[in-house]
């Protein structure tokens, strides 16, 4: 299970070009269906536009889409795909929304206008690494919480709120495999009293 680089939410910005505005549109998306939702969105959004222009790159089923919508080949979905390859993402789409603004562009200003509005969009997105991770979950008595919590936080998890009953139960998020120097930390700790449980892998933001 490899890492990647995705986006978290949305992110907007605008280039004009001649008179042209074009509005990028970047959001996340592990679907075709997602991917989909969000350009009819972008659609109803515009519909005096004179094109919706959109790349989209997804994980899972390694599907690559684009559309120059009516645009010279070439010219326009091409380049928001290449903006997206660039940024070393994957589960999203670009939209771009060109409203025509009576000059011709030519072949060069279109590519440029598309390259820069679908890249403005995504840096200003929050780019977010995804990994494969496991959760562990484990009770302790509370004389042992504080160690307990240590050996997570110096493992590098991210703890959730501790649960307080009779016993404390701590719950963190760890990358795969970190987990497993820990299992004979607790068993030491608690002299085997405690017992951690660890899911399966699963990709998560860490």
């Amino acid at each position: 299970m490899e890492d990647y680089r995705t986006i978290d939410g949305r992110a907007t910005a605008e280039v004009e070009e001649k008179h042209s505005r074009f509005i990028a549109l970047a959001a996340f998306a592990d679907s075709e269906e997602k991917a989909l939702a969000v350009l009819e969105e972008v659609r109803a959004a515009n519909r005096t536009a004179r094109h919706n222009v959109y790349a989209y790159v997804l994980r899972e089923s390694a599907r690559v889409r684009y559309s120059d919508d009516g645009e010279p080949a070439k010219t326009a979905g091409l380049p928001v795909l290449e903006a997206i390859r660039h940024a070393g993402l994957t589960d999203c789409i670009v939209v771009v929304t060109r409203y025509f603004g009576g000059i011709l562009l030519g072949t060069g200003g279109l590519v440029r206008a598309y390259t820069e509005s679908a890249s403005a969009a995504l840096a200003a997105a929050k780019v977010v690494t995804v990994r494969a991770c496991v959760r562990l979950s484990v009770e302790v008595d509370y004389a042992l919480y504080e160690r307990a919590a240590q050996l997570l936080q110096a493992a590098g998890a991210k703890l959730d709120e501790p649960v307080f009953t009779d016993r404390v139960t701590l719950s963190a998020l760890l990358p795969a495999g970190t987990e497993t120097p820990l299992l004979p930390a607790f068993a030491e700790l608690s002299r085997g009293a405690a017992q951690p449980q660890v899911t399966p892998p699963f990709y998560a933001p860490f």
